[in-house]
């Protein structure tokens, strides 16, 4: 870069211009924000100032991956697990029928158990007299 005429000319009527001095960089609070963020990049550990629609994809997309990752690990089960789960659901099935019929028993009114405490007895006597 070429320098200016005025540099090499000793004449001391000229005024010489100086570099202005920047007084945010010359600050002490302005030098250790600097050195510490310098330091924080270096390590990795750089400052969130994302906006949040970027925050948001990112998140989508982290939740897309780990979905298709549970995806994948469920086409990858073995037949074994896959029998273990069709018996575990069938025992589970079988666990709510038997809640709901106790339910059943308990908010019916009172004759139609002593009802059906009848039939019961009445069907033991029958089978107790026939053998």
């Amino acid at each position: 870069m070429a320098e200016p005429d005025y540099i090499e000319d000793d004449n001391p009527e000229l005024i010489r211009p100086q570099k202005l001095i920047n007084p945010v960089k010359t600050s002490r609070n302005h030098q250790d924000l600097h050195r510490e963020l310098l330091m924080n990049q270096k390590r990795g550990l750089a400052p969130q100032n994302k906006p949040e629609l970027q925050k948001v994809m990112e998140k989508r997309k982290r939740d897309q991956v780990i979905k298709q990752k549970e995806e994948e690990a469920q086409k990858k089960k073995s037949d074994l697990e896959i029998e273990l789960l069709k018996r575990q659901q069938k025992l589970e099935q079988l666990e709510l029928e038997k809640q709901k019929l106790q339910e059943e028993q308990e908010n019916a009114p009172e004759f139609v158990k002593v009802k059906g405490n009848l039939r019961r007895t009445g069907q033991e006597v029958v089978q107790a007299q026939e053998s």
